[in-house]
């Protein structure tokens, strides 16, 4: 990290020298959130709710709570800005905005107090200054490191170096490699060295620590900044660091040889750099943002409050937003994480109140409120937007209200939760819970069973009478299936179930009742009216039960004339003998029904009728038609008969050579004798006016079709159905018209 004088202040050499420590501890650390105080869980259960692959360890570190801040709140040892409010700054005599160092002042004890209290950090941002930072086999790896270094320069690549003679070398390793192998040699976290080579360095290996071009200190590397402090000199902080890189600063040969300096490679200075980093604080026991700011606990057992690495006592506060960041910007919030969380002896009950807030701003109070919203309530760290999140409630959640607001403007309340979580909500959205509350909801309907637009009232019983005028509130459990207003009214809006909840708004009592939305049938569409087959031919109806969501979508087939034609129960018509015959076509319900007229001829033979390749017959119905050759006389060239063809248009009009085919124009087939042979009628994708083209008319006409002002019928539903998939003709059948008509692309016939 970058020493500069304004961000991290250099301990002052009275507080180096051990303080005596009389107190006896010896820290442990339990990993699980069951190990930890009942006043941490809460918070830690709801991270664990929502970051599964996170783990927590408590660090008891057996030290009594007063005894710890009397020993931090020492003169000089925690600051704060000198623009900061008084509740922040020691307001003693003599001592009040002295400067320990430029802008900076001694902090108050309540500062020292509410920073070092943990559980007012136990949110999904400020929980990384508990991140652990030493090495772990089980969660340190080449893709999580990977994921750290995306958007950089050093994302998946192989590492390349200049050496001392100007020449670039090119090793077989990434950067991820050297990483990882750094946080193995050094015992640090090969994430955490990730991190602080992104912020120290940034994303582009151009960076002058890291260039090995620099003037003077050619082939040398100083990814963490080692050193690099600040100077007048241009380019000073970094020559600094780089010095450090090439000789350690005159630091002994002993210590040259623990970090690998000289850093001439970079492997060398990532990897010394990281023993570097793990020696001063990480592998002392003091392994996270926190424990390096506060010096609580130590391996060797020794002398505590000194080894300090920052005297900005907001600095685990300020860094843990970074590391936060970092890691949400890279996507690995989702990955195993481990925190190491103090815990002291005789705590307060209650976390300690941030110097930010005005205790002139509350009222104390004891009042159960609950949470009048539509959906939930944010429940956050402090009384502002700007403060995070600690969880959301539910609606109708019932809290304590601890301390009521009275702040000028926006007015927040101090709540606890059921589960003991500590926080604040909006007051404009909690309502007090009346002395006599609903104890019982009962609701009925006349009939569960509602028809598609129709209106029914819940009849409604709140007990005890006293409380029948309280507020409740009507839940529908699926709206596009039904609604229900606030005066107990439901509307049936589509085919379906709902369940109808009442439920009161001071408690959680409830009741429901579960409705179903009928949709009666109005009519049937067919895609034929009437048929003609040859003898042993199959033909597929494929009748439409509306409205399309009507309840009950069951048909029920017959034929007048068995011997004639017969009918399956799926539709299928098959052709026996010839003659005259009707398909009835029944909806189960509604009585409503539908006939096909249906003639049956002879077998035509192999020599009597030859179709072009290119076109498709299928069921008496001909496609694949070239939309430039749809003239009688262009027809009929493509179809090779012993019978005379005449072409009639869907109006039933006998077409000249010369003029245009359509949709629903039949292909019939004459003997000599004027005898029907065979019919067969044309369908045009995308033609569902009829005329043989497909262009605006064509869209207005399916349009008027979708809107159900004019709806299609027989073969031009056919048409319609332009991606053929058997179903309705929807508004995805109407964009690829337009699609067509602007030419992006033709229709397949």
């Amino acid at each position: 990290m970058k020493y500069y004088k304004n961000l991290l202040i250099t301990i002052l050499s009275i507080f180096i020298i051990a303080i005596s420590n009389t107190q006896h501890y010896c820290a442990e650390k339990k990993e699980g959130i069951e190990n930890f105080p009942d006043s941490y869980k809460p918070y830690l259960l709801e991270l664990q709710k929502k970051y599964p692959n996170w783990s927590f360890t408590a660090l008891y570190t057996n030290l009594d709570w007063k005894y710890v801040i009397d020993n931090e709140n020492k003169f000089g040892k925690n600051l704060v800005p000198k623009s900061y409010s008084d509740k922040w700054k020691n307001t003693k005599s003599g001592e009040y905005n002295v400067e320990v160092d430029a802008g900076w002042v001694d902090s108050s004890r309540q500062a020292v107090e509410y920073t070092m209290d943990p559980r007012n950090f136990l949110n999904e941002v400020r929980i990384f200054q508990f991140e652990g930072l030493s090495f772990d086999e089980k969660t340190n790896h080449i893709d999580g490191i990977e994921k750290i270094l995306y958007g950089t320069e050093f994302y998946n690549r192989i590492v390349e170096y200049v050496n001392s003679a100007g020449s670039t070398i090119t090793t077989q390793s990434k950067y991820s490699d050297l990483i990882l192998e750094a946080g193995k040699t050094s015992k640090v976290s090969s994430f955490h060295l990730a991190s602080r080579i992104k912020q120290e360095v940034g994303p582009f290996l151009s960076h002058s620590s890291i260039s090995g071009t620099v003037a003077g200190f050619e082939g040398l590397y100083n990814f963490y900044n080692i050193g690099a402090t600040s100077s007048s000199e241009p380019m000073g902080a970094i020559k600094n660091g780089l010095q450090y890189a090439k000789d350690g600063k005159g630091a002994s040969q002993q210590t040259k040889d623990k970090y690998l300096i000289p850093w001439n490679t970079k492997s060398k200075a990532i990897t010394g750099g990281g023993i570097f980093i793990g020696s001063s604080y990480i592998n002392l026991g003091q392994d996270t943002i926190y424990l390096q700011k506060f010096h609580v606990t130590s391996n060797s057992g020794g002398e505590l409050f000194w080894h300090q690495y920052m005297t900005n006592v907001l600095a685990p506060y300020s860094e843990s937003k970074l590391i936060y960041t970092g890691y949400k910007n890279s996507g690995m919030l989702e990955n195993s994480i481990s925190f190491i969380i103090p815990v002291y002896n005789n705590m307060p009950e209650i976390p300690i109140q941030s110097p930010n807030i005005n205790e002139n701003d509350y009222i104390s109070d004891n009042t159960k409120v609950y949470a009048d919203v539509t959906n939930t309530l944010n429940i956050r760290t402090g009384p502002s937007t700007s403060y995070e999140i600690l969880t959301s409630i539910d609606r109708n959640v019932v809290m304590t209200r601890l301390a009521k607001g009275k702040q000028s403007g926006e007015l927040w309340d101090k709540v606890q939760l059921p589960n003991g979580m500590i926080g604040y909500a909006f007051q404009s959205y909690l309502k007090e819970v009346p002395e006599t509350q609903i104890q019982d909801i009962n609701i009925s309907i006349d009939n569960p069973v509602i028809n598609k637009g129709e209106t029914k009232k819940i009849n409604v019983e709140i007990l005890p009478e006293e409380a029948k005028d309280h507020e409740i509130e009507y839940i529908s459990s699926n709206k596009k299936v039904a609604t229900v207003d606030s005066n107990g009214n439901i509307l049936g809006i589509n085919s379906g179930n709902a369940i109808i909840t009442v439920k009161a708004k001071e408690n959680n009592v409830s009741d429901e009742i579960k409705i179903q939305v009928y949709t009666p049938v109005t009519d049937i569409e067919l895609n034929v009216e009437n048929l003609m087959l040859q003898v042993g031919d199959k033909f597929i109806i494929n009748p439409i039960i509306l409205p399309t969501d009507a309840s009950n979508q069951n048909i029920k087939y017959q034929s007048e004339n068995s011997q004639i034609a017969q009918i399956d129960n799926t539709g299928t018509i098959t052709a026996i003998g010839e003659g005259n015959t009707k398909i009835i076509v029944q909806a189960e319900e509604g009585n409503i029904t539908k006939e096909i007229q249906i003639t049956v001829v002879p077998k035509l033979q192999e020599e009597e009728i030859i179709f072009n390749e290119t076109l498709n017959v299928e069921q008496g119905v001909i496609s694949g038609w070239n939309l430039e050759n749809l003239n009688a006389s262009k027809i009929k060239e493509q179809i090779n008969t012993i019978y005379t063809i005449e072409i009639y248009n869907h109006t039933g009009e006998k077409l000249t050579d010369e003029q245009r085919a359509g949709t629903g124009s039949i292909i019939r087939l004459v003997d000599e004798n004027g005898i029907i042979k065979m019919e067969y009628k044309i369908v045009i994708y995308g033609d569902v006016s009829g005329d043989g083209k497909i262009n605006s008319m064509d869209l207005l006409v399916l349009q008027r079709h979708i809107l159900e002002i004019e709806k299609l019928k027989g073969i031009f539903m056919q048409a319609g159905n332009i991606n053929k998939n058997g179903k309705n003709p929807s508004s995805l059948d109407s964009l690829i018209i337009q699609r067509h008509i602007l030419g992006l692309k033709e229709i397949e016939q």
